[in-house]
């Protein structure tokens, strides 16, 4: 149903995708922040759109038809490199590294910068709702029962300010392959937003699931 790939990769040939993705995703970040704040002059602006389009070109002379996807090995190791939260290739992503205690409660520490912004230096409301939706559904996965958002709802008890970030969730109660979980975001001064979330493991990834089971994004 959705664009899940199996792939036979060792330990050391996903190692070595990290070590090449990861710098260049991080290259493309800063890429992104210089171009919301440079100050250069209008040549200086279009020497360098030339020059990014010229590497766009390049990049793709070679590329998949579609999105990313998640990309599976048979030892249960589960790649979301194009994740908009986690990926490691996708430079819109901050990227948050999730930790796992395997209770069904997680937390990650990150940054935003000027590319998040919604109110002055404050984070979008939609990017703390996308932050906070990967983050409870990983909850749900760490507890065993992994799903799909089917509802999330959020309370903003003050603007959330650019900066170093902390996000955590946990999970609530599981029924069957229903799942509740609840989360925050905070910064240095405490809670910003709160999150509650549904999620729901569809028919047809049951019946993946039977198959192989996932145990952790990379």
């Amino acid at each position: 149903m959705l664009n899940y790939t199996l792939e036979e990769l060792t330990d050391d040939e996903i190692a070595a995708e990290k070590a090449l993705h990861r710098p260049f995703a991080d290259a493309v970040r800063g890429l992104v922040d210089a171009t919301i704040r440079t100050e250069v002059d209008a040549e200086e602006i279009r020497r360098a759109t030339a020059e990014i389009e010229a590497i766009t070109a390049r990049l793709r002379t070679r590329q998949s038809p579609g999105s990313f996807g998640v990309r599976t090995t048979g030892r249960g190791s589960v790649r979301a490199s194009g994740n908009a939260v986690v990926g490691l290739r996708n430079a819109v992503a901050p990227p948050l590294e999730i930790h796992q205690t395997g209770e069904g409660r997680v937390y990650a520490d990150f940054h935003l910068g000027a590319a998040y912004e919604g109110p002055p230096g404050l984070v979008h409301g939609g990017v703390s709702a996308l932050l906070l939706d990967q983050v409870l559904g990983e909850a749900a996965a760490d507890g065993g029962t992994p799903g799909m958002t089917a509802t999330l709802t959020l309370r903003y008890r003050r603007g959330t300010p650019l900066g170093a970030l902390h996000a955590e969730a946990r999970v609530v109660s599981s029924d069957g392959v229903k799942t509740k979980v609840a989360g925050q975001l905070s910064d240095a001064d405490g809670v910003t937003v709160e999150a509650e979330g549904l999620f729901v493991l569809p028919r047809w990834a049951r019946e993946q699931m039977a198959a192989a089971k996932p145990t952790a994004f990379e």
